[in-house]
């Protein structure tokens, strides 16, 4: 299982502190680039191909607070993927204790350069199939 890590940022953190719940959400789409690249699917290449993916939908459940050094690890899979739309899962995890910070998911669909749907099997066969396998893990 790989593991995308993060190192929390002063200015991440607010007047109490604490990591603002805001990051977590950027932290999400770090993970989610690292997955796209750990299988060789670029976000740049998928837009090169004439594909983008918007966020439809976030969902955080915050457990536990992260403050400035704390090191976070992130582990995202493929929950669900009907060749439209796409759920990723998120969970991270304070490494110096293993305590649980956050579970989440986001939803995605692929829209082509003209902002409308497109089917990814007929139009990226590869990067489908790459979700799939990744949707059976």
């Amino acid at each position: 299982m790989d593991l995308y890590t993060h190192k929390v940022q002063y200015y991440e953190t607010d007047r109490m502190g604490i990591t603002h719940h805001s990051n977590y959400v950027r932290w999400m789409e770090e993970a989610r680039m690292d997955l796209l690249d750990r299988m060789g699917w670029s976000y740049s290449r998928l837009e090169a191909s004439g594909v983008g993916s918007p966020v439809l939908a976030v969902n955080c459940r915050y457990k536990h607070a992260t403050t400035y050094g704390d090191t976070v690890s992130i582990q995202v899979r493929v929950q669900e993927f009907n060749g439209v739309r796409l759920t990723l899962w998120y969970e991270m995890k304070n490494t110096a204790n293993g305590e649980l910070v956050l579970e989440g998911t986001t939803e995605h669909c692929f829209l082509g350069k003209d902002m409308r749907p497109v089917r990814l099997k007929k139009m990226l066969p590869e990067f489908y199939e790459k979700l799939c396998g990744e949707c059976r893990k």
